[in-house]
């Protein structure tokens, strides 16, 4: 053993042994780990758009995208009926709710307690059987984690472990602890039958509940995040960036969301609200009613009026913030993009590269033609307390700082490489050099550079001019021709509020998004990132997929997924479906397209669910183990660690700690 002579493997081997004092201690941790790596692969979960849909996120979470529904037919196929297989998904989607459902409707508790607990711990130890005791053990909950390990390792053909088994079902009804039994139960098999959760970004806007969502995810230990658009719109946001907070305020409005801003993170529109009747009082803002969602008759007409001249209030300041910022980095070579000079209020038109378009509004009394990206006073007030709203939100920061620790603009795992939305490229299909700050970076040193640059805007050591540089670039990020999570020649949003001719709204898309259709392109952005394996994808969001127009999720030969299928509630009719989950387990990769959710409590007294159609993406040949993902390779890393501390031991490189 050459290597043990090495003064660095000899440091690392001294620590080792710190942890493994002996040759019987180094001997069991490596059976140990070599079992673990002949275990099945552990089930990822991948969604992206979420978009502030809550609730069929939460709905998804409990279902396991379905799993769980296939787990329960698989044991009790030919046991149970089609309806008794929906009422027990229920119950263990919904077990509190569901129980007191089922208490109006059920003559004979005992009997239905005996047979359900019967039933959920042979889920239970289904979902449990591809992961270590030692796993399972920390997701019980503690108040029952004896008892249900000891249910969970009964012996079918031991007679008297059986009689055992009974008398601890009979003992949990008789002591009144069935309703909470039946509860904890529940919850750790929603929780064993997903391993790893990845979010592809764009947890925020369109939906209410955005915030909901990260409160969830931040007391969910087993994710990851790559961030969208959107999401870095609103961390920009919290960094005190008035572009952002101006768009963040123009996308709630126009979707009619306040929730999340107001009840969420607590950000106090009345000034808005007090501005907008003060300047556009009289006006009827017919380009910005907000787009509530179909049937939604809660809010009354002078609220819409309202919301609508607060919508127009913000979007005029976010112009000129947007053409100041312009301004400021003329590095960014976006000066195309500032609009309001070419306005002529008196014939009430715009002219746009040569050529003059009628406006649909040219009611403009806040802009001022001899400066027009100059604020009123009362638009610098208001954008000064706005932003002192975002910068206080003790909550938007603590979100933020969730997905700076689970999140990062890219991630590889498993032989799959995941980000939001493009990498940017040439019309040739090679890696795109983009400026960043004081360097030009491409491909994977590119979003890497980028992840740092977010951080630094909220890091105290960063010098002061970077920290300005960071703060400003989150609206890069946002609509900068060659952002990564952006990767168009424009966004057109004044365009489309003010201009009839939807030639003027085209917004060109990157290189990338036209050429990752082809296979060899995507293999040439998967050698760039380093992502081996025989089986290795790009997966995607973003771009919502229209599957109600025949366009499919799977793309350039399987080598590339989009898995945005719309939850939000806006792009339910553009993509025909309400949402993608992509399911890794260990027999391979199947896309699971979602039905519209509709409540909780029509799942829970009507048994429905979301899941539609299953599509099988790849199956393996053989059932994946743990041994062949990543995971795998660090245990195998280890147990080869230990395989040489082992031979140090025993050949006196190193002394036993006895």
């Amino acid at each position: 053993m050459d290597k043990s002579n090495n003064l660095a493997d000899r440091r690392v081997l001294e620590l080792l042994s710190q942890s493994f004092p002996s040759v019987s201690a180094a001997s069991t941790e490596i059976i140990n780990l070599e079992a673990i790596l002949n275990l099945p692969k552990g089930t990822e979960h991948f969604v992206a758009d979420l978009h502030g849909e809550y609730q069929a996120f939460r709905h998804i979470l409990r279902n396991a995208s379905g799993n769980i529904r296939r787990k329960v037919r698989e044991i009790f196929e030919f046991q149970l009926s089609g309806e008794e297989i929906r009422e027990l998904c229920s119950l263990i989607y919904y077990p509190e709710r569901k129980l007191e459902f089922i208490k109006e409707q059920e003559p004979d508790l005992t009997d239905f307690y005996v047979e359900t607990l019967h039933r959920l711990v042979k889920v239970c130890r289904s979902v449990s059987s591809k992961y270590t005791r030692s796993k399972v053990r920390k997701a019980l909950p503690k108040e029952f984690a004896y008892i249900i390990e000891e249910l969970l390792h009964e012996e079918h053909t031991d007679y008297d472990k059986q009689a055992y088994f009974s008398r601890i079902i009979e003992t949990i009804i008789s002591t009144g602890q069935a309703d909470e039994f039946i509860a904890a139960i529940s919850n750790v098999i929603q929780r064993l039958s997903i391993d790893q959760l990845h979010i592809l970004g764009d947890v925020f806007d369109r939906g209410p509940g955005a915030h909901r969502i990260m409160d969830m995810l931040c007391e969910y230990d087993r994710f990851d995040m790559q961030w969208g658009n959107h999401d870095a719109l609103w961390i920009g946001a919290a960094a005190g960036n008035d572009c952002c907070i101006a768009n963040v305020l123009r996308l709630s409005l126009r979707y009619g969301n306040m929730a999340t801003l107001e009840d969420g993170y607590g950000i106090n529109l009345v000034p808005l609200a007090t501005l907008a009747m003060e300047a556009y009082g009289d006006d009827p803002c017919e380009r910005f009613q907000v787009l509530l969602p179909e049937g939604d008759k809660q809010v009354d007409d002078k609220t819409r009026m309202l919301l609508a001249r607060m919508h127009k209030a913000i979007a005029i300041i976010q112009f000129k913030l947007e053409g100041a910022m312009i301004a400021k980095r003329p590095e960014w070579r976006m000066d195309d993009r500032r609009l309001l000079q070419h306005i002529d209020r008196h014939k009430g038109t715009i002219t746009l590269d040569g050529k003059e378009y009628p406006l649909l509004d040219s009611n403009f009394p806040t802009i001022d033609p001899a400066d027009p990206y100059r604020l009123t006073e009362e638009e610098r007030n208001l954008v000064d307390r706005l932003r002192h709203s975002f910068l206080v939100s003790d909550k938007l920061r603590r979100h933020v700082g969730c997905m700076f620790s689970h999140g990062c603009m890219y991630t590889i795992v498993n032989s799959n490489l995941l980000f939001h939305a493009s990498v940017p490229l040439n019309p040739d299909g090679s890696l795109k050099e983009v400026d960043l700050g004081k360097g030009r970076y491409s491909g994977r040193e590119l979003l890497h550079r980028i992840g740092m640059t977010m951080r630094s805007a909220f890091n105290d050591d960063t010098p002061a001019d970077d920290k300005e540089f960071a703060t400003d670039y989150f609206w890069y990020l946002w609509c900068g021709p060659d952002s990564p999570l952006f990767d168009k020649s424009r966004m057109a949003t004044f365009e489309r509020y003010f201009i009839a001719d939807k030639e003027t709204h085209v917004e060109e898309k990157g290189a990338y998004y036209t050429l990752r259709n082809d296979e060899a392109v995507c293999d040439r952005v998967l050698d760039a990132f380093g992502v081996t394996g025989e089986h290795r994808h790009i997966i995607n969001g973003h771009v919502p997929v229209r599957v109600g127009k025949g366009e499919n999720p799977v793309r350039a030969n399987g080598k590339l997924l989009v898995i945005d299928g719309g939850f939000a509630k806006a792009y339910h009719r553009t993509t025909g479906i309400a949402g993608f989950t992509l399911v890794y387990h260990s027999r391979g990769l199947q896309l699971v397209e979602h039905e519209p959710f509709t409540t909780a409590e029509e799942a829970i007294r009507l048994g429905t669910d979301i899941v539609g159609t299953t599509q099988i993406v790849e199956l393996s040949n053989h059932r994946q183990r743990v041994r062949d993902t990543d995971k795998g390779a660090e245990l195998q890393s280890q147990i080869d660690e230990l395989t040489q501390l082992l031979y140090a031991y025993r050949h006196g490189l190193l002394k036993e700690r006895l």
